[in-house]
């Protein structure tokens, strides 16, 4: 994680959709920025500040003969990036909400540190198991 080096999007506002490798029981997401000392003009106020995570739920719009896919979103957590604390924060998310397995995440930054130009997300980790891994893990019925 170098300065400058970061996925940024004009304004204090943005969001992310992420494709998984696989699908996943999502446990946790891990949001990382660069540190006060790292950064050339001492300040690190391009940070996100609130996030939101969603997962999609799709399923037919139905009732109009037409196989049209509706998306529905579901809220799995919201929680606050801290400055202040280590440059490396983990966030559990309500996973027990939706007992499934994901192939996508949308990560929702709301607001930042007060930079009114841009916003800078350095690293995002999805945490959780992969669904064959989940299922080769229980036992016999």
């Amino acid at each position: 994680v170098f300065p400058g080096n970061c996925w940024p999007f004009k304004g204090h506002q943005g969001q992310v959709v992420i494709r998984l490798p696989a699908r996943v029981y999502l446990t946790a997401i891990t949001v990382q920025h660069i540190t006060k000392e790292a950064s050339p003009s001492g300040t690190i106020i391009s940070a996100p500040k609130d996030i939101a995570v969603f997962v999609s739920l799709l399923g037919p719009a139905g009732g109009d003969g037409v196989d049209a896919v509706r998306e529905e979103e579901t809220l799995l957590g919201m929680f606050t990036y801290n400055v202040e604390k280590d440059p490396i924060q983990t966030f559990p998310l309500k996973n027990m909400l939706l007992p499934r397995a994901f192939s996508h995440v949308k990560i929702l930054v709301k607001s930042n540190w007060g930079n009114p130009w841009y916003t800078c997300i350095y690293r995002v980790k999805v945490h959780g198991k992969m669904e064959n891994q989940r299922a080769s893990t229980k036992g016999p019925d």
